[in-house]
């Protein structure tokens, strides 16, 4: 909850965009969980008179999903006045704009509330949202707000995906779609460079990273995706000062740390590759200096978000650096007992959980297990192709690792 907060405020001041009604109900919706219903009633109140400055000639449609957000707060504040005038507002709309239901309406305009929804409250409702915003083109597939939300929750599969084969290029049409529909969206242009980075177009997205880093527009997100950009270009240094740039703005933003993390993480290797053995104590040093600041960064990025499986496995690999094979482990188990839907991601845990305890602690039986395990989850992954290639020395062969795979598997689907 606190890392949901943290990213709808990040978005309100700091996101530049026509589309910001949703996030502020989202805010109410917030504030409500916590039990600051006053609170939430003035984010109610932001998203009206959003919708009176952005949307004048559609206000009625537009501030339905609002409306009955005031009546849901009135409600439970006990003002059963005030809920009853909400409600009577979003019932008379719907009856003026001829819908069949007597409090809701079913148009673009709410899959498209509906899709910036979903894609606020986490991975597994990706799907979802991409769907809301599919059956919204349907309906006007030249809108800018329904090309960009079915880009951006495109993207976000793609990301979610990661490890799945075939599913690198997917986002790169909406993303080309949204730009050409909303040229001067800095925020569209970032996501659309990481992908063309992606799939080999890295000069290209390096055009649209420095068209975005001139306008003012959503800085603070351009200078996250930049960095990120520029972090896997291998430009560290680069990287590193655009993501503190942007720390200074969101000092609480989940992402920036781990970035951040995973830059020093970067820093570390490269040190320990360009130097021989023995290496000099200033080397060590620095290596050293780069582990502690990636394992800050890492932990800091779990601490404000708990549930952030891929910074647990970064802390797991950065543990294994240092030696602490104990807090290896803890870490392990603990990302072993997230699930956001997001089964490749769980398998990914698995299988390099197995190849710490093969390779570091000579625990073969049990890395067979989880490799077991990772291959039931997820069939068609990468993480399952590393696991029947992996060819170590101790573990069974590839033949027989497959046949055991298939014992288990038959088992398990019987029983």
């Amino acid at each position: 909850m606190t890392d949901l907060e943290n990213r709808v405020l990040e978005e309100i001041e700091f996101l530049d965009t026509k589309y910001n009604v949703g996030i502020h109900n989202m805010l109410a919706y917030v504030k409500h969980l916590k039990g600051q219903n006053e609170k939430a009633l003035e984010s109610l109140k932001e998203a009206e008179d959003l919708i009176q400055r952005d949307h004048a000639n559609q206000s009625d449609m537009r501030s339905l999903v609002t409306w009955g957000n005031y009546a849901w707060v009135c409600y439970h504040l006990g003002r059963r006045a005030g809920a009853q005038t909400y409600l009577d507002k979003v019932e008379s709309t719907c009856e003026r704009l001829a819908s069949p239901f007597r409090y809701r309406m079913e148009c673009p305009e709410m899959d498209c509330e509906e899709g910036w929804a979903l894609l606020k409250c986490g991975g597994q409702n990706y799907e979802r949202a991409k769907a809301c915003f599919e059956k919204a083109l349907e309906a006007d597939p030249e809108n800018a707000e329904f090309s960009t939300g079915y880009a951006i929750a495109t993207y976000r599969l793609d990301g979610f995906n990661a490890a799945i084969k075939g599913t690198e290029e997917f986002s790169l049409h909406p993303l080309r779609q949204a730009i050409r529909l909303s040229p001067e969206d800095a925020y569209i242009k970032v996501l659309l460079a990481l992908k063309l980075q992606e799939v080999g177009q890295e000069a290209e997205g390096e055009k649209y990273i420095e068209e975005a880093l001139t306008k003012k527009s959503s800085q603070t997100y351009v200078f996250r995706y930049a960095a990120k950009f520029y972090r896997k270009k291998g430009s560290l240094d680069k990287a590193l000062q655009l993501l503190k740039t942007a720390l200074q703005a969101t000092p609480d933003s989940v992402f920036l740390h781990h970035q951040i993390g995973c830059c020093y993480r970067q820093q570390m290797i490269e040190i320990k590759e360009a130097t021989q053995l023995p290496r000099s104590r200033e080397d060590e040093e620095n290596a050293d200096r780069m582990m502690r600041l990636a394992i800050f960064h890492f932990e800091l990025a779990i601490q404000k978000k708990p549930t952030f499986t891929i910074a647990y496995m970064d802390l797991a690999n950065m543990y294994t650096e240092q030696g602490e094979q104990q807090k290896v482990e803890d870490t392990y188990r603990k990302a072993l007992t997230l699930h956001d839907g997001n089964k490749s991601l769980l398998q990914e845990v698995h299988y390099r959980y197995g190849y710490f305890l093969q390779c570091h602690k000579q625990s073969d039986n049990e890395a067979i297990t989880y490799y077991l395990k990772a291959l039931y989850i997820e069939p068609q992954s990468n993480a399952r192709q590393k696991i029947l290639t992996h060819g170590q020395h101790r573990l069974p062969t590839r033949r027989d690792l497959s046949h055991t795979v298939k014992a288990t598997l038959t088992t398990t689907e019987c029983s």
